[in-house]
């Protein structure tokens, strides 16, 4: 999924852009109208009158789409250039959109101009090297179309309508995962145009470490316009979803647990989905067998489950991949969100259940919505296809990324629905720990889940210094101004165990960030900005050798919101949340603002 130019897991280079533009004398009208006279007819630029402009602009979630000045479809690669030098030059902000189907707002949307890669929508198979090279604008399906006519396949999106571009440039879990890894594993070439306007080709061979950034580092060294992929064979295969009403979630939940558990045929793969909607809770298990026939045992004990519908048959991959429509929610509002864990529990998958059920009571009531927990079980092995890449920055474990979808209708309850995700994701943490699980408090967080505001050194982990330079090379006279705060190491000496800080082993320093400003339009940029210095800062931090700084707690009446508890509250946390359940059973107080403690 692309992500705007003024994104949190952009470069800070592009925040700083973000931040400045506003100040430029240079209007977006007359940027976009210098666009369409340097372009050539290949390219083209819409305006709010245009249909066309509305596709370009529409995404996922209607809380991703954000009416820009204009929209440009470049045709060329050439163009892509231009308008990266006039975009540059104007300090115009933008946003580039592949498929629309990133859930952050301000991500692959802008109010300035949006880059619609819709023209690169080639797909070229060559049978000799067994690749395939695709445009950038296209969506999935139109990839799986064109090769199921050579009978191979590519490790690809798993539901219709994903746009192939962010969906690549930001990892890619695929019902073939299992089998060849990560989308970004397959990767044997780009085509980028660097935000200079220059073209160049990025393979392990040719700009190695281009290659290495881009695999997981998303749109933060330019515009990828072309992605070459490995190939693999394909033939039918058994799949299809099955849904199963809230009577049958116990039981549900035990398949899934013992799947994930338990099944080791790298050709076998299940989304089990926990979803709570119209008042109601249902299960929905999406099943796959890279053959016509799966093994007996695989998936006997979901199928011996009574259902309220199933469409598992023996069929091709692409009619399996058209049948399941990302789309259903379309007219929501919407966040994802995620929580990489070790594995999967009876615990972890008790306490999913018990949050969309406690959210959709909380936060939906008889209003449209849907509370929805996803668990996407891999093998442990996933990582060993690939080398090196910006994520995961560590292959040394894999760990799975539980998905959380919020969906809603109206645009005021958008801050509630983000605390209550962001909690949940810090409850399911909590669940883990307390299981033992202890790596998941630095395990990378898939960027194509990761709610805005997660901190970038929970996504990008080691990579972060590469970041740094760019910090150095944009803000050298550190204009966003930060306080420093000095303090004895001894002061904490003075007291006894308490909430916050809940170890008093190691006394941390406060830096406090203040960023100001009028316009409430910025709000955003100058989120982002703040989000992005406090990861750089951490990582200078981590560099230098203060290692424990991972794991310190934050001081609360400093953090920003979005900070996920656990850096709040850290190892503390399990036990405030078992006096919040005793004290106010109810969450009486979780109508207040606040840190709130989950319940």
């Amino acid at each position: 999924m692309y992500l705007a130019a003024a994104s949190v897991a952009l470069t800070f280079a592009a925040v700083k852009q973000s931040a400045l533009v506003h100040a430029q004398s240079t209007s977006v009208q007359t940027t976009c109208q210098q666009i369409a006279s340097s372009i050539s007819p290949a390219s083209y630029v819409y305006y709010p009158a245009d249909p066309q402009y509305q596709q370009d602009i529409a995404h996922y979630a209607k809380s991703s789409t954000e009416e820009s000045i204009c929209s440009v479809e470049p045709g060329t690669t050439g163009d892509v250039g231009i308008i990266l030098q006039i975009l540059g030059a104007t300090q115009t902000p933008f946003a580039v959109k592949g498929g629309g189907h990133v859930m952050n707002p301000g991500y692959s949307s802008t109010s300035g101009v949006t880059i619609a890669m819709t023209r690169f929508n080639v797909v070229d198979y060559d049978s000799g090297t067994e690749t395939v090279a695709f445009g950038s604008g296209l969506i999935w399906d139109d990839v799986y179309k064109a090769l199921d006519l050579y009978d191979v396949n590519v490790v690809g999106g798993r539901v219709s309508g994903i746009g192939v571009s962010g969906y690549t440039l930001g990892g890619g879990y695929s019902w073939l995962t299992n089998q060849h890894g990560l989308t970004l594993d397959t990767v044997q070439a780009f085509e980028l145009v660097l935000p200079n306007g220059t073209v160049i080709n990025v393979t392990d061979f040719d700009n190695p470490d281009l290659f290495y950034g881009l695999k997981g580092g998303l749109n933060n060294y330019g515009v990828v316009t072309k992605f070459t992929l490995r190939t693999f064979p394909q033939g039918e295969v058994w799949a299809g979803q099955v849904t199963y009403s809230g009577a049958q979630v116990q039981a549900i939940t035990d398949a899934t647990y013992n799947f994930a558990n338990y099944v080791t045929d790298p050709k076998a793969a299940i989304i089990t989905t926990y979803d709570y909607i119209s008042g109601s809770l249902v299960s929905s298990v999406i099943m796959f067998y890279d053959a016509p026939t799966p093994p007996a045992g695989i998936f006997d004990e979901f199928m011996s489950i009574s259902s309220l519908e199933s469409t598992v048959t023996t069929q091709s991959f692409v009619s399996f991949i058209l049948s399941q429509a990302s789309d259903a929610t379309t007219n929501f509002r919407g966040f994802y969100h995620t929580v990489p864990v070790e594995q999967i529990t009876l615990g972890i998958l008790e306490e999913a259940i018990a949050l969309t059920e406690y959210w959709y009571n909380e936060l939906l009531g008889e209003s449209a919505g849907i509370i929805s927990i996803d668990i996407e079980p891999f093998l442990p092995t996933i990582l060993d296809h690939g080398g090196p890449s910006a994520y995961p920055h560590t292959r040394a474990q894999r760990f799975l990324p539980l998905n959380l979808y919020f969906g809603w209708e109206l645009s005021q309850y958008d801050t509630d629905f983000y605390n209550a995700i962001v909690a949940s994701a810090a409850v399911l943490t909590a669940v883990a720990l307390v299981e033992g699980q202890t790596s998941v408090q630095d395990a990378p967080h898939y960027p194509n889940y990761a709610v805005y505001g997660t901190p970038l050194n929970l996504v990008y982990g080691a990579a972060l210094p590469e970041l740094i330079t760019l910090k150095e090379l944009h803000d050298p006279t550190n204009i966003m101004g930060i306080d420093i705060e000095p303090f004895l190491p001894t002061i904490l000496d003075h007291g006894g165990p308490s909430a916050y800080p809940h170890t008093r082993a190691q006394r941390f320093l406060p830096l406090n960030l203040y960023f100001g400003w009028e316009l409430s339009q910025y709000d955003t940029d100058f989120y982002n900005a703040i989000v992005a210095s406090a990861a750089v800062l951490t990582a200078v931090a981590l560099v230098e050798g203060q290692t424990s700084v991972q794991d310190a707690p934050h001081y609360p009446n400093y953090a920003v919101y979005g900070t996920p508890l656990n850096l709040v509250y850290g190892a503390a946390l399990p036990e405030l949340i078992t006096l919040k359940e005793l004290h106010d059973p109810t969450n009486i107080m979780g109508l207040a603002g606040g840190w709130k403690i989950p319940m």
